[in-house]
């Protein structure tokens, strides 16, 4: 058997392991059983007389053949996709482009990218997904999507150790804030000595899976009480509003903030820098893809010079 009698659906099937990190989450979303991914798995290996993936306890990672496999089979699966397309008479994509990107980023950057894109540019249609930055970094990788928006802590290393490295635009970079209820003490002032964030109660993000302990302030010297746990930002931000807490937020959320609450710089300790990250495969991008990075970059921009001066 050679790797030219592969199946489509043995390609398919590794792309979305390649995506989703396991072979049991591949499973899922493809509404598959985990035992025939892992037969399709086992015949593409076959086929290419070769491993592809190495497997290991918190999931998979790709050999050297597997990320060629990868690069080619994306290449291959949308060519087939669009003459499908073709033959059922809809329209050319060519104008499509897929964004992914992590949750804040959907509270304020993304609605408001999208917008001017239509603005300036109606012909062309993004679609839209969220997801943890791994997540995110798969699909680049995957090639199931275009764009990713990324956020990036000190010490600022590289999303992932594969080759080619991703190519990585910084949008802007700003220090971390601190959201509070208006009527907390911390908001009384411009700005938030770090001191005074002990003893806070902190609504912070999940910390199973491939998420961090995310929305209390790096470094603090005590156990933290959580409160609340919540991914959704809405979620947060009403809750700040409420009273229930505060937690950490990147400075561009200023323009999304429901009434009730404060976003606020820290002042003391260590400086807390924040990078706002457009991530992409290391090849020209088409015009749609261009385009659209450069709606997010103006718009990131102009709010971020809008949170230094407002």
């Amino acid at each position: 058997m050679s790797f030219a009698d592969a199946s489509l659906t043995a390609l398919r099937v590794f792309r979305e392991v390649a995506q989703r990190g396991t072979l049991t989450a591949a499973a899922v979303a493809l509404g598959y059983t985990q035992s025939a991914v892992s037969r399709q798995i086992a015949s593409l290996e076959r086929a290419a007389g070769t491993r592809l993936l190495e497997r290991r306890h918190d999931g998979v990672l790709l050999t050297p053949a597997g990320q060629l496999v990868l690069r080619r089979a994306a290449t291959v699966l949308d060519q087939v996709d669009a003459t499908a397309r073709e033959l059922a008479g809809l329209p050319d994509e060519h104008g499509t482009v897929r964004l992914g990107w992590f949750a804040s980023a959907g509270a304020w950057l993304v609605p408001r990218a999208l917008a001017e894109l239509h603005r300036t540019h109606p012909a062309i249609t993004v679609t839209t997904r969220e997801g943890s930055t791994p997540a995110l970094v798969r699909a680049l990788r995957a090639e199931t999507i275009d764009l990713a928006l990324l956020a990036a802590a000190p010490p600022f290393r590289p999303p992932d150790s594969e080759t080619p490295a991703l190519h990585l635009q910084t949008l802007v970079e700003r220090s971390l804030c601190v959201a509070v209820p208006e009527a907390h003490p911390l908001a009384r002032g411009e700005f938030i000595d770090v001191a005074d964030l002990h003893g806070q109660r902190w609504i912070a993000g999940p910390t199973s899976g491939e998420d961090r302990l995310m929305g209390v302030w790096p470094g603090l010297d005590e156990r933290p009480e959580i409160a609340h746990t919540a991914r959704d930002w809405l979620a947060k931000l009403r809750l700040i509003a409420a009273g229930c807490g505060i937690t950490t937020v990147p400075a561009g959320l200023t323009g999304a903030l429901p009434s009730g609450v404060r976003i606020l710089p820290v002042r003391g300790g260590p400086r807390e820098q924040r990078r706002l990250l457009l991530a992409r495969l290391p090849k020209p991008p088409a015009e749609p893809v261009a385009r659209l990075a450069a709606a997010l970059r103006a718009v990131a921009i102009e709010s971020d010079r809008r949170s230094m001066t407002g």
